[in-house]
């Protein structure tokens, strides 16, 4: 039985190949995500974009790459996951040099609008195929953690890199170094991935689809413009879709799925978490430029130092899942987090709080990766290989629009204070508020159910009560 269980857990030969280029495929794009934040002054400058849109480099990504996942994630079902990765990454290609020899705002604009939905077709379809390439779950869990770990770490990278590129050679080469990276991906993936089953026998939702995607891009543009209007479209659309999603006979979401405690409750936890920890990062940023007056490229090694505990999470947080559940750890992590955030309140004008913010960091990055690898388990746990796209596809969703209205929404509660510092302890005060709120219903909304044959959540070892009922 023991020598059954080691060679279940081992990768075999084709299997690590294919986890090396997913998860490499991965990491560009959340790479991409935040290359051009610290260079937006300079390529604002570059193809005559007045200072006052520069934030619509940011929000022409965020909205098709938040708005069209669980669509394209269902698609993926339908249509195929390898092609629709395929897709993905070659029109990845064609939009970063597109972007890369923008000579006005329009071109630069329709690029990063590209670059969005190709991040929208491609991450739930990448996401899936790893998850149904393994059937272990204590296996998945391992390669979700490195996913997570990679997913996290390139936001940090994507702000080290960007900085590096641009002060050695310009904006354009933040664009341009997808080019080589995503044909290689493109050329590689067809003797390497397996295309995966797909939905046969099934049409496309297509009034499903119109009311979520409208929906969701009318909800984050409200969220990321301050604008009640699209909020509240954006939420009446997303109701409709609901509607529309109970009476069909080939939803684009099957509503049942929520019902499951995995579903639900771990894509709300993975919302808190997306949208949390990169709100607390976004005001460090603020803090150590606007409070501590520190250069662009020093911030970001602020960041890139304690970054690396996301490495160390993504190795162990699989393992820690197989000896103690998706539950705790899931819990712990986002628990640990926040208790990293809680110092920060404190924090002050003198460059000795370095003291305090660093470890901070450093303990905070780790817990945050160690949920984002939990939350993904928790997600997609227990689910057939037919509904993996569905699942992958809300998890990218949730991630996609935690990030995007996260930095939005703490600096809003920011700004309702008179100076800059008292306006950054307020939010993340409201941080650890909300997290620690979350996680009390997330704990109780994962309970193992009376129905279980087994206790063993709650004790050592993984357990089917612990990945799919939890």
């Amino acid at each position: 039985m023991v020598l059954q269980s080691k060679k279940a857990a081992e990768m075999t030969g084709r299997q690590r190949l294919t986890v090396f280029l997913l998860l490499g495929a991965g990491f560009m794009l959340s790479v991409d995500f935040s290359i051009l934040n610290v260079a937006l002054p300079q390529l604002g400058a570059g193809v005559g974009l007045e200072l006052s849109a520069l934030p619509w480099v940011v929000t022409a990504f965020a909205l098709p790459a938040a708005g069209f996942t669980l669509l394209f994630g269902r698609i993926a079902d339908l249509f195929g996951r390898r092609r629709m990765f395929l897709i993905g990454i070659g029109l990845l290609a064609v939009s970063s040099v597109l972007g890369g020899f923008a000579t006005n705002p329009a071109m630069l604009l329709t690029a990063r609008v590209l670059q969005g939905l190709a991040t929208a077709i491609a991450t739930p379809a990448a996401l899936s195929l790893l998850v149904t390439s393994f059937n272990d779950e204590k296996l998945r869990a391992r390669v979700l953690g490195l996913n997570g770990a990679l997913m996290s770490g390139g936001f940090t990278v994507g702000a080290l890199v960007g900085g590096t590129l641009v002060g050695m050679l310009s904006w354009r080469s933040a664009f341009l170094i997808n080019v080589p990276v995503a044909v290689l991906i493109v050329v590689a993936t067809p003797f390497v991935v397996r295309p995966g089953s797909t939905a046969r026998g099934v049409k496309l939702d297509v009034p499903g689809a119109v009311t979520v995607t409208l929906g969701l891009l009318a909800f984050v543009f409200g969220v990321i413009n301050r604008n009640p209007f699209a909020l509240v479209g954006g939420l009446a659309l997303l109701v409709v879709f609901w509607l529309i999603e109970r009476r069909t006979e080939a939803p684009l979401a099957a509503v049942g799925i929520l019902s499951r405690p995995t579903v639900k409750w771990g894509n709300v936890a993975g919302l808190i978490v997306f949208s949390m920890e990169p709100g607390a990062i976004y005001l460090m940023t603020l803090y150590l430029q606007d409070v501590l007056h520190f250069a662009p490229m020093t911030t970001g090694l602020v960041f890139g130092v304690p970054g690396l505990a996301s490495v160390v999470a993504g190795i162990l947080a699989g393992r820690f899942i197989g000896r103690y559940g998706s539950r705790k750890v899931l819990a712990v992590g986002m628990l640990v987090q926040t208790a990293c955030t809680a110092p920060l309140v404190l924090l002050g004008t003198g460059n000795g709080w370095l003291a305090v913010l660093i470890p901070a960091l450093f303990l905070g990055f780790f817990g945050h990766v160690t949920a984002i690898v939990s939350f993904l388990v928790t997600a997609t746990a227990g689910l057939p290989d037919s509904e993996q796209g569905l699942a992958t596809g809300l998890a990218t969703l949730t991630q996609q629009i935690g990030i995007t209205i996260g930095v939005p929404i703490l600096a809003a509660v920011a700004a309702t204070q008179s100076g800059l510092l008292s306006g950054i302890h307020l939010a993340l005060a409201v941080n650890v508020l909300v997290t620690v709120t979350a996680v009390a219903f997330i704990w109780t909304g994962l309970r193992p159910r009376p129905s279980a044959t087994s206790d063993s959540s709650d004790s050592g070892g993984t357990s089917a009560d612990d990945l799919v009922a939890a």
